[in-house]
């Protein structure tokens, strides 16, 4: 005999009100009798032991029959029976999904109900909790805006965001790890595949502390960017800080007799105007209360972690602003500044949007980076704890006594001993022999020597225990290919000049060795004098600089023909079925890509996950418990994202058409076109993988190409170009730690877009500040360090892509236009990866090349080394394939934590030991072995194979 609460629940609730009557009393000392911390598991095999027997279900008797006096007597009667060993408040969740633990009066959970709602609860369940196995099941019509799963209450002596226990279909193993959850093991060790529906979200501490984080971080972040040495405070700080922030709010604010609040989609929901409160209370009481609405909890946390990475990057727009008005000696108006950056800073919101079918809602779109976050949203929220191979250990402790150690250390490498960052050991045999400092130098050499003891050269393109090994692979194969063999063979054989320069460098030579002198080929106003330049000097390249322009060409062709040939057929299939699925459902449904293979509900257990995992990697559709949890929210309709597209551009014309920046509107189409072309590659790659794919070398040249001799426009183009990019990969990503952590869509949208508005005012308010009260800012001269390093920088691309232009470099005749040819390798070389790759086995290791990353993240080179990329291969192959497979459990539970504690403790230690210590100047004069000896010698100074006589030039 099969009993349906749901349909007794929902035809009781209207009934009841919010009144203190007889009932409510009862009610309330019924559900205390009960003990509300019922097992989920427990409950739904209760209620499914006659499944199939649905003529024999009871059907509820009317409210005044199904009085608490009975249901009390029959619970009792229930509860001696060992499958329920537990009470519940809510119940009517069968399908994985939430189901609040925490105590409950039943009178107070439905206060703000009606009868229409429990008809959207009926129409959401027939669907969300039977889903089927076909592709079928991703449609969702119709999708309930409320019901009694959605609202609980948070009162005084209540706390809300308690566990929340997943409830299986066909499965009682474990109620953490559903059937669909995810096949990728560090999802599954980082994400919880359960939804609390009842937390609060939207409250006055949220939306304080984020705006606070997005003041501080982005206003310091611009700030410091101009000085050097620079410090950056990065989003991981705010995760950490914020969080002891959010539990001192509730103790400061909180009262036990402040009255209980119901929250439905992290919203606050409206009380019914006959629900008793307190007449006489003080402005203060009120104010208090507003601000004490719900507790802290991990949605919230998610919610100002995300907006602070929105807003702590300093905008690149600001740079450009920097240089026209202090080295092209521009009039910037305010106005300018502020249309300037808001356009690009958001337009990347746009493509973001648009695109979420493609790289937020399937399953294999894993985006690496956001599982450090998830973990430590876990590890600060959750008291759970696993045996893990034989570690005991919780989550937290762990975190905490990592942290502490990186935090300590980093004051060795960092500070008093830096010779452990820069541990070029073999070159101490012999500090000045150049083929020593070529080989295994730290800071001009390949790094053939992998060992450093800093945490921030093994980080410095990400974090190795983020990256799947395999990808890593990737990138390990390609530094070893073009870096560690190829360099070497063209360097000693002195091709293109290069055995004149040195072997590695971020800089640009001319032909004495020396770095090239920008301003003497300008006239005083900043142009191009073709007669200067001729007596000059051409413009060269290190070798590894010049193999870094090769494969970046290779990699950026390879982008468009990886994903055509692996993805492209369900892209053109799920853009069709997305079209239809919008008409059907008015572009609110968060469903996720349509037709095709879905993700099996019966994953295996105990099974290695390296073979799964090539099977998803090469789809984009199917779903998983994350996307079906997501279902219960309202999605953002596409009509924002779109509105906002266009008000972006409008004010993009405005300003390249009104202001002096000498690019044409059609230029700014271009712009935007290259990026709507690549951003699905691009973001493919980095949600794969990890590994950001940068068009900001292939938006200079272009706009070098068709617009030459514009240093201004080159910029703007750029800024454009590559910021909408980048940004929109941002946004993709902080829209998936979205989908993880279950943040209503909605909600999202409003809170990246509040803190990306307050950095962007907030940073132009302070670059005006630093123009109008730091002295000869950004002249080297400059007082304190603000000689704005990054922007002098970026003047000198403007000038070399601008005004020298891309034909002088690549062009016919030129010494570097052999590098063109690397667009030809890199679209076809995915072809032939492919056509051998596709009929292999899911395991094979043809399946696992992906070409776009080999190539593309040697862009790092320089001003990163071989030492960053070594190390940073070492580590990722020690921790994510030795670890991984020899103790799996371990791996699953502490790695994400130790990302994030070595991260953590990084970047408090450099704030720390920059604000604290170098800053105040506490260490002028300290110089010791330790600060000295990595210093001297030949990998320091960069030194050439082959040296010139004064007066000497190599190319005549």
């Amino acid at each position: 005999m099969t009993i349906n609460w749901r349909q007794h629940d929902q035809h009781k609730a209207p009934q009841l009100s919010t009144r203190r009557s007889r009932r409510q009393l009862d009610s309330e000392s019924f559900g205390k009798d009960l003990g509300l911390d019922l097992d989920a598991s427990d409950l739904r095999r209760h209620l499914e032991t006659s499944n199939n027997d649905e003529d024999q279900t009871i059907h509820p008797a009317t409210p005044r029959q199904l009085s608490p006096s009975i249901l009390q007597r029959l619970f009792a009667l229930m509860s001696q029976v060992p499958l329920i060993s537990k009470g519940s408040a809510t119940i009517d969740q069968d399908s994985y999904g939430a189901v609040p633990t925490h105590d409950v009066p039943f009178h107070e959970d439905i206060s703000s109900l009606n009868d229409e709602s429990f008809d959207h609860v009926r129409e959401r369940e027939a669907h969300e909790n039977h889903p089927s196995d076909s592709g079928d099941s991703y449609d969702n019509p119709r999708k309930a805006t409320n019901g009694l799963s959605n609202i609980s209450v948070e009162g005084s002596r209540r706390r809300t965001g308690d566990r929340v226990i997943a409830v299986a279909e066909d499965s009682t193993n474990d109620d953490d790890d559903p059937p669909d959850n995810s096949r990728y093991a560090q999802v599954r060790a980082s994400v919880s595949a359960t939804d609390n529906v009842t937390a609060s979200i939207s409250t006055p501490r949220m939306w304080i502390l984020s705006l606070l984080c997005a003041l501080l971080g982005s206003g310091s972040n611009l700030f410091f960017s101009l000085r050097y040495p620079s410090v950056t405070i990065t989003p991981v700080i705010a995760l950490v800080v914020v969080h002891p922030l959010g539990l001192a709010w509730d103790r400061l604010l909180k009262r036990e007799d402040d009255p209980a609040q119901a929250f439905h989609c992290g919203l606050l929901v409206k009380r019914s105007v006959d629900e008793e409160r307190p007449i006489h209370l003080s402005r203060w009481h009120r104010l208090r209360q507003w601000l004490a609405q719900g507790r802290w909890n991990e949605k919230e946390h998610a919610c100002v972690y995300i907006s602070s990475n929105v807003s702590f990057g300093f905008a690149f727009a600001t740079d450009v602003i920097v240089e026209q008005a202090k080295f092209y000696k521009q009039d910037v108006s305010l106005l300018y500044q502020i249309l300037l950056t808001v356009s690009t800073q958001i337009l990347g919101y746009s493509f973001a949007g648009l695109t979420r079918r493609f790289l937020v809602r399937p399953p294999s779109m894993i985006w690496p980076a956001t599982l450090m976050s998830t973990a430590m949203f876990t590890t600060m929220h959750k008291s759970e704890n696993k045996i893990a191979n034989g570690w005991s250990i919780t989550r937290w402790r762990f975190f905490l006594l990592a942290f502490s150690a990186a935090f300590a250390w980093y004051f060795l490498p960092g500070l008093l001993f830096p010779a452990l960052s820069y541990f070029n050991v073999v070159t101490w045999f012999d500090p000045h022999s150049v083929v020593l400092a070529n080989l295994f130098g730290t800071s001009s050499g390949l790094g053939l020597f992998p060992v450093t003891f800093d945490w921030a050269q093994i980080a410095y393109i990400g974090s190795p225990l983020l990256t799947p090994w395999w990808a890593a692979a990737n990138v390990v194969t390609g530094l070893v290919i073009i870096m560690w063999i190829v360099a070497p063979i063209m360097y000693y054989n002195n091709a293109l000049y290069s055995a004149f320069l040195p072997i590695l460098s971020s800089s640009v030579f001319d032909n004495t060795g020396k770095p090239y002198d920008v301003s003497r080929i300008l006239t005083p106003d900043f142009l191009f004098d073709r007669e200067r330049f001729e007596a000059y000097s051409k413009v060269y390249l290190p070798i590894t600089y010049a193999l870094a322009y090769g494969v970046q060409f290779a990699g950026l062709s390879a982008l468009v023909t990886h994903t055509a040939c692996w993805y492209g057929k369900e892209i053109w299939q799920v853009s069709q079925q997305s079209v239809v699925s919008d008409k059907a459902t008015g572009g609110s449904s968060y469903s996720p890509l349509g037709q095709g293979r879905s993700i099996p509900r019966h994953r295996p257990r105990g099974r290695s996950d390296s073979s799964v995992e090539a099977d998803i990697d090469m789809s984009m559709q199917g779903e998983d418990v994350h996307t079906r949890l997501m279902r219960r929210y309202d999605d953002a309709p596409a009509s924002w994202y779109l509105t906002t597209f266009i008000a972006m551009l409008a004010i993009g014309i405005w300003v390249v058409e009104y202001y002096p920046v000498h690019l044409p509107w059609y230029g700014l189409l271009l712009a935007l076109s290259i990026t709507a072309v690549l951003y699905i590659p691009v973001a493919i790659v980095m949600a794969l993988t990890n590994q950001h794919s940068s068009l900001y070398l292939i938006c200079q040249i272009i706009c070098g190409t068709v617009f030459p001799g514009r240093p201004v426009a080159n910029m703007v183009f750029t800024t454009y170009c590559y910021i909408s990019s980048a940004q929109g990969v941002k946004f993709s990503s902080d829209l998936k730690l979205g989908h993880y952590m279950k943040i209503p869509p909605k909600l999202l949208f409003q809170v990246q877009m509040f803190a990306t508005l307050i950095s962007s005012f907030t940073q132009i308010g302070v670059l005006n500040w630093m123009f109008a009260n730091i002295p000869s800012l950004c002249q080297p001269d400059a007082i304190n360090g603000f000689s704005c390093p990054l922007a002098r920088v970026h003047f000198n691309g403007s000038i070399l892509w601008g005004v020298v232009g891309p034909r002088r470099f690549f062009g016919s005749g030129a010494l570097y236009h052999r590098l063109i040819w690397f667009f030809l390798v890199g679209a076809v070389a995915p072809m032939v990866v492919f056509a051998i790759g596709r009929k292999r086995p899911m395991n094979s290791t043809w399946r696992k090349i992906n070409l776009p990353v080999l190539f593309g993240s040697l862009s790092w080179i320089p001003p990163a080394t071989g030492l960053n990329f070594s190390v940073w291969a070492v580590v990722c192959f020690i921790f994510n394939s030795v670890i991984r497979k020899r103790k799996a459990e371990w791996w699953g539970k502490y790695t994400m934590t130790l990302s994030a504690a070595l991260d953590s403790g990084l970047a408090i230690g450099v704030v720390v030991i920059f604000f604290g210590i170098i800053f105040p100047g506490w260490m002028k004069g300290f110089t010791w072995w330790g600060t000295e000896i990595y210093k001297q010698g030949c990998d320091w100074q960069a030194c050439p194979y082959k040296s010139l006589e004064p007066g000497e030039t190599f190319d005549r």
